[in-house]
């Protein structure tokens, strides 16, 4: 038996091992490659996900946006109209006590004065007129202090008959306009 030699089909077994290793490393090469490229695309599909639902989040907010601009512009629509309507809703509420402050200034006109402008600031009332006599001027302020809607006759000036040439004396006295007050106070 010393004639058999076995030294070749070792190497042949030898040589089939390393191919045979060499496959397998190769075969798990490529199983890593292709555990990394589908990890690799699944995590591409979850990236690509989620920048459609940033995308779909960032037109809903900028939807809302425009919803949010529109309401605010609105608002400040609706709070112009509420002004709007205070204020004409104020001058309803104050057409009578025009006319009424008018009634009253004219029954607080003595016989002999003539109250030729009246003119309103506020609740402040200028009276330009002509009377007969400083004592009607006089009657008069006495008047305006005791009437419930007048009140706080001021003299600005008086200019006697003889200077202005009329016969009549030229007056100009402030008073206060109760009304508003009045109003106000209901």
């Amino acid at each position: 038996m010393a004639s058999i030699n076995l030294l070749p089909w070792r190497e042949a077994l030898r040589k089939k091992r390393q191919r045979d290793f060499g496959l397998l490393a190769l075969g798990g090469i490529l199983a890593a490659l292709a555990v990394m490229g589908g990890w690799h695309l699944y995590v591409d599909g979850l990236i690509a996900h989620q920048k459609e639902r940033n995308a779909y989040l960032q037109r809903e907010i900028a939807a809302l946006d425009e919803k949010i601009k529109e309401i605010r512009e609105l608002e400040k629509v609706r709070s112009e109209i509420i002004t709007r309507m205070d204020v004409i809703q104020r001058l309803q509420e104050s057409r009578p006590a025009v006319v009424h402050m008018v009634d009253e200034l004219v029954n607080t006109i003595p016989d002999g004065t003539f109250v030729t402008q009246i003119t309103q600031k506020g609740s402040g009332l200028t009276l330009t007129g002509r009377a007969q006599s400083n004592a009607r001027v006089s009657s008069y302020m006495r008047n305006i202090d005791k009437n419930a809607w007048l009140a706080g006759p001021d003299l600005r000036y008086v200019e006697n008959k003889d200077q202005t040439g009329t016969g009549l004396s030229h007056f100009q006295l402030n008073a206060q306009n109760l009304t508003k007050r009045r109003d106000a106070s209901k």
